[in-house]
Protein backbone atom coordinates (compact mmCIF):
# COMPACT_ATOMS: atom_id res chain seq x y z
CA UNK A 1 0.00 0.00 0.00
CA UNK A 2 1.44 3.50 -1.09
CA UNK A 3 1.21 6.10 1.71
CA UNK A 4 -1.15 8.68 0.70
CA UNK A 5 -0.23 12.08 -1.33
CA UNK A 6 1.02 15.15 0.05
CA UNK A 7 -1.08 18.00 0.03
CA UNK A 8 0.06 20.24 -3.31
CA UNK A 9 1.29 23.08 -1.42
CA UNK A 10 5.42 23.33 -1.79
CA UNK A 11 7.25 22.46 1.02
CA UNK A 12 10.36 24.69 1.67
CA UNK A 13 14.09 23.33 2.35
CA UNK A 14 14.42 22.33 6.04
CA UNK A 15 16.13 19.35 7.90
CA UNK A 16 13.47 17.43 9.41
CA UNK A 17 11.80 17.66 5.55
CA UNK A 18 15.23 16.06 3.91
CA UNK A 19 16.52 14.15 6.15
CA UNK A 20 18.57 11.22 4.66
CA UNK A 21 16.30 8.16 4.66
CA UNK A 22 16.56 4.54 5.40
CA UNK A 23 13.66 1.74 4.87
CA UNK A 24 12.95 -0.19 7.64
CA UNK A 25 11.36 -3.09 8.46
CA UNK A 26 7.71 -3.41 9.10
CA UNK A 27 7.42 -5.02 12.02
CA UNK A 28 9.45 -1.68 13.50
CA UNK A 29 7.11 0.09 16.74
CA UNK A 30 8.01 3.43 16.53
CA UNK A 31 7.60 5.42 20.16
CA UNK A 32 7.73 8.86 20.51
CA UNK A 33 7.55 10.70 24.23
CA UNK A 34 8.69 13.87 26.14
CA UNK A 35 11.05 13.60 29.59
CA UNK A 36 10.26 16.22 32.24
CA UNK A 37 11.38 17.05 34.98
CA UNK A 38 9.55 17.77 38.61
CA UNK A 39 9.12 21.27 37.72
CA UNK A 40 7.39 20.51 34.34
CA UNK A 41 10.63 21.45 32.26
CA UNK A 42 11.92 19.55 29.27
CA UNK A 43 14.94 17.20 29.84
CA UNK A 44 17.21 17.80 26.97
CA UNK A 45 20.50 15.85 26.40
CA UNK A 46 19.31 12.04 26.75
CA UNK A 47 20.75 9.35 24.84
CA UNK A 48 20.02 6.34 23.56
CA UNK A 49 21.91 4.53 26.37
CA UNK A 50 19.90 6.25 29.14
CA UNK A 51 16.69 4.96 27.68
CA UNK A 52 14.63 1.32 28.48
CA UNK A 53 11.81 0.62 26.85
CA UNK A 54 9.35 -2.55 27.33
CA UNK A 55 6.45 -4.41 25.11
CA UNK A 56 4.41 -6.34 26.99
CA UNK A 57 6.75 -6.15 29.87
CA UNK A 58 9.88 -7.66 27.66
CA UNK A 59 12.56 -5.14 27.77
CA UNK A 60 13.58 -4.79 23.89
CA UNK A 61 16.67 -3.64 22.03
CA UNK A 62 16.53 -0.34 21.13
CA UNK A 63 17.51 0.12 16.90
CA UNK A 64 17.11 3.77 16.37
CA UNK A 65 16.66 6.71 18.32
CA UNK A 66 16.57 10.32 17.51
CA UNK A 67 15.94 13.98 18.33
CA UNK A 68 15.77 14.94 15.36
CA UNK A 69 12.67 17.38 14.50
CA UNK A 70 9.57 15.56 12.73
CA UNK A 71 6.99 17.14 10.10
CA UNK A 72 3.73 17.39 11.52
CA UNK A 73 0.14 16.35 10.05
CA UNK A 74 -2.09 17.91 12.57
CA UNK A 75 -6.18 17.67 12.77
CA UNK A 76 -6.88 20.85 14.62
CA UNK A 77 -10.54 20.56 16.58
CA UNK A 78 -12.46 23.57 17.74
CA UNK A 79 -15.42 22.97 20.41
CA UNK A 80 -17.74 25.56 19.81
CA UNK A 81 -20.13 23.84 22.31
CA UNK A 82 -18.39 26.39 24.74
CA UNK A 83 -20.16 28.76 26.83
CA UNK A 84 -20.53 32.28 25.48
CA UNK A 85 -17.34 33.96 27.85
CA UNK A 86 -15.30 31.04 26.96
CA UNK A 87 -16.13 30.89 23.31
CA UNK A 88 -15.35 34.32 22.92
CA UNK A 89 -11.80 33.74 24.54
CA UNK A 90 -10.86 31.13 22.27
CA UNK A 91 -12.07 33.09 19.42
CA UNK A 92 -9.82 35.95 20.89
CA UNK A 93 -6.64 33.55 21.00
CA UNK A 94 -7.44 31.48 17.42
CA UNK A 95 -5.30 33.86 15.31
CA UNK A 96 -2.04 32.98 16.97
CA UNK A 97 -2.42 29.36 15.65
CA UNK A 98 -0.79 29.31 12.41
CA UNK A 99 2.77 30.53 14.23
CA UNK A 100 2.57 27.54 16.56
CA UNK A 101 3.32 25.50 13.60
CA UNK A 102 5.98 25.41 11.29
CA UNK A 103 6.00 26.19 7.42
CA UNK A 104 6.30 22.02 6.62
CA UNK A 105 3.30 21.07 9.18
CA UNK A 106 0.29 20.61 7.63
CA UNK A 107 -3.03 21.64 9.22
CA UNK A 108 -7.03 20.69 8.70
CA UNK A 109 -9.32 22.10 11.09
CA UNK A 110 -12.48 20.55 12.65
CA UNK A 111 -15.02 21.97 14.35
CA UNK A 112 -17.92 20.35 16.38
CA UNK A 113 -21.15 21.48 18.28
CA UNK A 114 -23.90 19.20 18.16
CA UNK A 115 -21.33 17.16 15.63
CA UNK A 116 -18.37 17.46 13.99
CA UNK A 117 -17.65 19.29 10.66
CA UNK A 118 -14.38 19.72 8.36
CA UNK A 119 -14.14 23.09 7.65
CA UNK A 120 -10.73 22.76 5.35
CA UNK A 121 -8.44 19.83 4.30
CA UNK A 122 -5.36 19.50 5.34
CA UNK A 123 -2.77 22.46 3.82
CA UNK A 124 0.15 24.33 4.51
CA UNK A 125 -0.02 25.83 7.97
CA UNK A 126 1.63 29.06 6.89
CA UNK A 127 -0.96 29.22 4.00
CA UNK A 128 -3.88 32.16 3.29
CA UNK A 129 -6.32 29.12 3.30
CA UNK A 130 -5.67 27.71 7.02
CA UNK A 131 -5.98 31.66 7.97
CA UNK A 132 -9.54 31.74 6.53
CA UNK A 133 -10.40 28.31 8.17
CA UNK A 134 -9.76 29.43 11.81
CA UNK A 135 -11.87 32.76 11.34
CA UNK A 136 -15.00 30.51 9.88
CA UNK A 137 -13.97 28.17 12.91
CA UNK A 138 -14.98 31.43 15.63
CA UNK A 139 -18.68 30.36 17.38
CA UNK A 140 -20.74 32.02 19.09
CA UNK A 141 -21.14 29.90 22.01
CA UNK A 142 -23.89 28.78 24.18
CA UNK A 143 -25.92 31.03 26.13
CA UNK A 144 -25.71 30.71 30.08
CA UNK A 145 -28.97 29.62 31.52
CA UNK A 146 -30.28 32.31 34.01
CA UNK A 147 -31.87 32.20 37.19
CA UNK A 148 -35.35 31.57 37.25
CA UNK A 149 -35.15 30.01 33.34
CA UNK A 150 -36.39 26.64 34.25
CA UNK A 151 -37.16 26.81 38.13
CA UNK A 152 -38.91 28.29 40.69
CA UNK A 153 -41.90 30.95 41.15
CA UNK A 154 -39.66 33.20 38.62
CA UNK A 155 -40.39 30.39 35.87
CA UNK A 156 -43.95 30.41 36.11
CA UNK A 157 -46.99 32.81 35.85
CA UNK A 158 -49.92 31.65 38.17
CA UNK A 159 -48.12 29.64 41.26
CA UNK A 160 -50.60 28.00 43.67
CA UNK A 161 -49.57 25.85 46.48
CA UNK A 162 -45.93 25.69 45.09
CA UNK A 163 -47.75 23.67 41.81
CA UNK A 164 -47.85 25.92 38.65
CA UNK A 165 -51.52 26.48 37.87
CA UNK A 166 -51.74 27.55 34.05
CA UNK A 167 -49.58 24.57 32.30
CA UNK A 168 -49.44 26.27 29.25
CA UNK A 169 -47.02 28.72 30.83
CA UNK A 170 -44.51 26.47 32.32
CA UNK A 171 -41.04 26.82 30.82
CA UNK A 172 -41.59 23.32 29.65
CA UNK A 173 -45.22 23.18 28.29
CA UNK A 174 -47.46 20.94 30.62
CA UNK A 175 -44.92 20.53 33.31
CA UNK A 176 -47.07 21.66 36.08
CA UNK A 177 -43.87 21.43 38.81
CA UNK A 178 -42.08 23.97 40.21
CA UNK A 179 -38.60 22.36 39.62
CA UNK A 180 -37.58 21.49 36.43
CA UNK A 181 -34.63 19.62 34.83
CA UNK A 182 -32.42 21.73 32.55
CA UNK A 183 -31.72 19.86 29.16
CA UNK A 184 -29.01 18.05 28.57
CA UNK A 185 -25.96 19.87 26.84
CA UNK A 186 -24.69 17.98 23.75
CA UNK A 187 -20.83 18.07 22.87
CA UNK A 188 -19.86 15.68 20.76
CA UNK A 189 -16.01 15.22 21.84
CA UNK A 190 -15.62 11.33 20.81
CA UNK A 191 -17.24 12.01 17.46
CA UNK A 192 -15.53 14.99 16.53
CA UNK A 193 -11.73 13.26 17.35
CA UNK A 194 -12.91 10.18 15.51
CA UNK A 195 -13.61 12.12 12.64
CA UNK A 196 -10.19 13.50 12.38
CA UNK A 197 -8.32 10.47 13.71
CA UNK A 198 -9.79 8.95 10.40
CA UNK A 199 -8.26 11.88 8.05
CA UNK A 200 -5.51 11.57 9.84
CA UNK A 201 -5.38 7.88 9.32
CA UNK A 202 -4.78 8.32 5.80
CA UNK A 203 -1.65 10.77 5.77
CA UNK A 204 1.99 9.10 5.54
CA UNK A 205 3.47 7.04 8.43
CA UNK A 206 7.13 9.13 8.33
CA UNK A 207 4.86 12.33 9.70
CA UNK A 208 3.71 12.60 13.05
CA UNK A 209 -0.15 12.56 13.53
CA UNK A 210 -1.56 14.80 15.83
CA UNK A 211 -4.46 15.63 17.07
CA UNK A 212 -5.08 19.08 18.51
CA UNK A 213 -7.94 19.66 20.54
CA UNK A 214 -9.10 23.43 22.15
CA UNK A 215 -11.95 22.53 24.27
CA UNK A 216 -13.44 22.16 28.23
CA UNK A 217 -13.32 18.70 27.58
CA UNK A 218 -16.74 17.44 28.38
CA UNK A 219 -18.46 14.94 26.45
CA UNK A 220 -21.72 14.36 26.22
CA UNK A 221 -24.06 12.90 23.49
CA UNK A 222 -21.61 11.23 20.85
CA UNK A 223 -22.00 8.24 18.75
CA UNK A 224 -19.16 7.11 19.33
CA UNK A 225 -18.08 5.54 22.25
CA UNK A 226 -14.52 6.69 24.25
CA UNK A 227 -12.41 3.46 24.04
CA UNK A 228 -13.33 2.56 20.80
CA UNK A 229 -12.09 5.72 19.57
CA UNK A 230 -8.80 5.05 22.08
CA UNK A 231 -8.38 1.81 19.91
CA UNK A 232 -8.62 3.63 17.14
CA UNK A 233 -6.03 6.16 18.02
CA UNK A 234 -3.45 3.55 19.11
CA UNK A 235 -3.90 1.27 16.17
CA UNK A 236 -3.02 4.31 14.05
CA UNK A 237 -0.16 5.70 15.81
CA UNK A 238 -2.41 9.36 16.37
CA UNK A 239 -1.66 11.15 19.29
CA UNK A 240 -3.83 13.57 21.13
CA UNK A 241 -2.61 17.15 22.44
CA UNK A 242 -4.46 20.26 22.92
CA UNK A 243 -5.46 23.04 25.21
CA UNK A 244 -8.06 22.81 27.79
CA UNK A 245 -10.26 25.73 28.20
CA UNK A 246 -13.19 26.83 30.58
CA UNK A 247 -13.72 26.17 33.81
CA UNK A 248 -12.01 22.72 33.53
CA UNK A 249 -8.87 24.67 33.26
CA UNK A 250 -9.19 25.59 36.72
CA UNK A 251 -7.57 23.93 39.22
CA UNK A 252 -9.98 22.97 41.90
CA UNK A 253 -13.39 22.25 39.19
CA UNK A 254 -10.64 20.59 37.09
CA UNK A 255 -9.86 18.19 39.86
CA UNK A 256 -13.63 18.11 40.57
CA UNK A 257 -14.16 17.18 36.94
CA UNK A 258 -12.17 14.05 37.07
CA UNK A 259 -14.47 12.49 39.59
CA UNK A 260 -16.98 11.19 36.75
CA UNK A 261 -20.41 9.23 37.88
CA UNK A 262 -21.51 7.02 35.59
CA UNK A 263 -24.57 8.31 33.09
CA UNK A 264 -23.50 11.73 33.41
CA UNK A 265 -21.94 14.42 31.20
CA UNK A 266 -18.31 13.21 31.50
CA UNK A 267 -16.18 16.66 32.18
CA UNK A 268 -12.47 16.97 31.09
CA UNK A 269 -12.44 13.89 28.85
CA UNK A 270 -9.24 15.40 27.17
CA UNK A 271 -6.58 14.89 29.84
CA UNK A 272 -7.17 10.93 29.51
CA UNK A 273 -7.24 10.80 25.71
CA UNK A 274 -3.71 12.25 26.08
CA UNK A 275 -2.79 10.43 28.78
CA UNK A 276 -3.47 6.54 26.33
CA UNK A 277 -2.16 8.17 23.52
CA UNK A 278 1.15 9.89 24.70
CA UNK A 279 0.37 13.57 24.23
CA UNK A 280 -0.43 16.50 26.20
CA UNK A 281 -2.05 19.44 27.56
CA UNK A 282 -1.89 22.98 28.79
CA UNK A 283 -4.86 24.31 30.92
CA UNK A 284 -5.25 27.91 30.41
CA UNK A 285 -8.29 30.42 31.34
CA UNK A 286 -7.18 33.50 29.90
CA UNK A 287 -6.89 34.49 26.00
CA UNK A 288 -3.25 35.35 26.12
CA UNK A 289 -2.35 32.36 28.37
CA UNK A 290 -4.40 30.01 25.41
CA UNK A 291 -2.20 32.05 22.88
CA UNK A 292 1.00 30.86 24.17
CA UNK A 293 -0.01 27.24 24.81
CA UNK A 294 -0.51 27.00 21.26
CA UNK A 295 3.32 27.26 20.67
CA UNK A 296 4.55 25.01 23.97
CA UNK A 297 2.59 22.32 23.43
CA UNK A 298 3.14 22.54 19.47
CA UNK A 299 7.17 23.16 19.86
CA UNK A 300 7.14 19.29 22.38
CA UNK A 301 4.89 17.66 19.57
CA UNK A 302 7.60 18.32 17.42
CA UNK A 303 10.64 17.68 19.63
CA UNK A 304 9.53 14.48 21.29
CA UNK A 305 12.72 11.74 21.42
CA UNK A 306 11.96 8.73 19.15
CA UNK A 307 12.89 5.22 19.34
CA UNK A 308 12.39 2.26 17.53
CA UNK A 309 12.37 -1.20 18.21
CA UNK A 310 11.42 -4.21 16.53
CA UNK A 311 8.59 -6.47 17.87
CA UNK A 312 9.48 -9.66 18.90
CA UNK A 313 5.57 -10.61 19.05
CA UNK A 314 3.76 -12.40 15.92
CA UNK A 315 2.59 -9.95 12.99
CA UNK A 316 -0.49 -8.34 12.99
CA UNK A 317 -2.36 -10.85 15.93
CA UNK A 318 -4.87 -7.93 16.75
CA UNK A 319 -3.83 -7.77 20.13
CA UNK A 320 -3.02 -4.84 22.45
CA UNK A 321 0.33 -4.35 23.84
CA UNK A 322 1.96 -2.67 26.04
CA UNK A 323 4.62 -0.40 26.26
CA UNK A 324 6.98 1.61 28.87
CA UNK A 325 9.41 3.73 28.24
CA UNK A 326 11.84 4.57 31.68
CA UNK A 327 14.91 6.85 31.60
CA UNK A 328 17.78 5.29 33.77
CA UNK A 329 20.48 7.33 36.11
CA UNK A 330 18.82 10.67 36.18
CA UNK A 331 16.83 10.34 38.97
CA UNK A 332 13.31 9.18 40.07
CA UNK A 333 11.26 12.44 39.72
CA UNK A 334 11.04 12.29 36.08
CA UNK A 335 7.92 12.13 33.86
CA UNK A 336 7.69 10.33 30.76
CA UNK A 337 4.91 11.43 28.69
CA UNK A 338 4.26 8.33 25.79
CA UNK A 339 1.09 6.06 24.74
CA UNK A 340 0.13 3.43 27.00
CA UNK A 341 0.25 0.92 24.27
CA UNK A 342 -0.80 0.09 20.57
CA UNK A 343 -2.42 -2.36 18.66
CA UNK A 344 -0.39 -3.76 15.81
CA UNK A 345 -1.56 -3.32 11.70
CA UNK A 346 -0.31 -3.62 8.83
CA UNK A 347 1.19 -0.71 6.94
CA UNK A 348 3.99 0.17 4.38
CA UNK A 349 7.65 0.41 5.20
CA UNK A 350 8.40 3.68 7.20
CA UNK A 351 11.68 5.87 5.89
CA UNK A 352 13.81 6.57 8.65
CA UNK A 353 15.84 10.03 9.60
CA UNK A 354 19.35 9.90 10.19
CA UNK A 355 19.87 9.33 13.69
CA UNK A 356 21.10 11.32 16.10
CA UNK A 357 22.83 10.48 19.45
Amino acid sequence: MQPAQAPTYETPSNEAANAQTLRVQVNDVNVPFTVKDSKGKLVPGLHQSDIRVYENGRLQPIVRFTTDPAPLSVALVIDQSLNFHDMERVNGSLGALPSAFAPYDEIAVFKYNNGPNMVTDYTGSQSARLTQAIELSKGEGREPLMAGSLSGPLAQTTVINNQNFDPNTAAQRGHTGIELNPPKEVHTLNDAILRAATSLSKKPIERRRVIYVISDGKEYGSKAKFRDVVKYLQTNNIEVDGTLVGDSSLPIIGFLDRLYLPLTMRDNLLPAYASATGGNFDAEFLTDSIEKSFAKIAAEVRNRYTLDFISHLPLYDGKYRTLEVKVIGHGNDLTILTKRGYYPTPQSTRPWPAATQ
